[in-house]
């Protein structure tokens, strides 16, 4: 199976709410690139770029690398994963989002050429549904427990409250949180490496009295020492998220011991291949991993739900479902439904594009 043609086509997503906004910056927008590798076969697979600029990709530097890359890639045999893998590596150092986008494409159409579900190549799934963990973006604390009531009435129990490093006022916000849901509600902390140590311990140990389940990076991306002592400190499982940007990063993570958790993101780590990587080293390591915000569209979340679906070490509730605060997406195939999306059964990844 050859491929012929490799095309690329920007993916600009309105944001429901155009002021929603984490630690590390603030868009009404959420943009990618959709890129499209055909076959002699007639089967096209589908991978999604994110541009995700905390993670160091613009949309102007994932079209540049992936027109870059593209030649590398084509006249491939497209079953040649590995070899395309190795190929471009050679070809370009790092730039893991946009290889995630070739080499999801690549898993799509493989599974595609099988007749079968994605999962199958990962030796098929263990689950079939998973409870999904919603974004509750920084706001003043009545108004981010007014947006976690709105999804709780939903049927969403699982929630992340995204915080800005002022330690009293993020107190307040998880205070106005688990005061309007009541116990019923799993809670989850996001700092974006807003904290210093010493902040993170006093703000964690203050927020523990109203059962957070996790907190994800609560300090700076290249504070390992600074991230153990959190974690050493607080009575909360701590998760590195901007710190495990790729398989290198994961294992000095694991290897000492630096956090309780890893946060997995298909597109950060290059693709579905080196995230199962990611997952075998914390679970060689005996450190929790879950998949983390898959934010774009639903192709990127089929994809990543695909490979979590095979995984029984999956410890805690993934975040398949930010699609659901975006217009404009180009994909359909999966829906959120009570707070649980459910695998497609379709084959490849189980998302189409929607007829123009």
């Amino acid at each position: 199976m050859k491929i012929t043609d490799i095309k690329l086509e920007p993916c600009i997503m309105r944001k429901e709410d155009p002021t929603w906004r984490f630690a590390l910056g603030a868009s009404p927008i959420t943009e990618g690139l959709i890129v499209s590798i055909e076959t002699d076969e007639e089967i096209t697979g589908y991978g999604y770029a994110s541009a995700t600029a905390h993670m160091g990709a613009s949309m102007e530097g994932l079209t540049g690398t992936l027109e870059r890359l593209i030649p590398h890639v084509k006249e491939h045999d497209a079953l040649s994963m590995a070899s395309i893998r190795v190929t471009m590596d050679r070809a370009l150092s790092g730039n893991n989002q946009a290889k995630a986008a070739i080499d999801n494409a690549l898993f799509d159409l493989a599974a595609k050429s099988m007749n079968v579900p994605l999962h199958r190549l990962f030796g098929g799934a263990v689950r079939t549904e998973f409870p999904v963990l919603r974004i509750l973006a920084i706001k003043q604390p009545d108004e981010m427990a007014e947006q976690a009531q709105i999804l709780f009435d939903q049927g969403y129990r699982y929630f992340k409250i995204k915080v800005h490093g002022e330690v009293d006022l993020d107190i307040a916000r998880v205070t106005a949180i688990r005061k309007r849901l009541g116990d019923e509600a799993n809670l989850t902390v996001d700092a974006n490496q807003a904290y210093s140590p010493k902040d993170a311990i006093a703000a964690l140990n203050g927020m523990a009295e109203y059962r957070i389940d996790l907190v994800e990076q609560p300090v700076a991306i290249d504070d390992y020492k600074g991230m153990k002592l959190v974690t050493d400190s607080v009575p909360v499982t701590v998760e590195a998220d901007e710190s495990a940007g790729s398989i290198q990063e994961v294992a000095y993570l694991v290897e000492h011991r630096i956090v309780d958790a890893i946060s997995l993101k298909v597109a950060k780590l290059g693709g579905l291949w080196n995230t199962l990587t990611a997952a075998q080293i914390c679970k060689t390591g005996n450190i929790k991993y879950r998949f983390g915000a898959h934010v774009g569209s639903r192709l990127l979340n089929a994809h990543a739900m695909q490979l979590a679906a095979a995984l029984p070490e999956v410890w805690y509730a993934s975040e398949f479902g930010e699609f659901a605060r975006l217009l404009d997406d180009p994909f359909e195939g999966i829906d959120v439904e009570g707070g649980i999306i459910h695998l497609p059964d379709a084959i490849g990844a189980g998302v189409q594009p929607i007829a123009s």
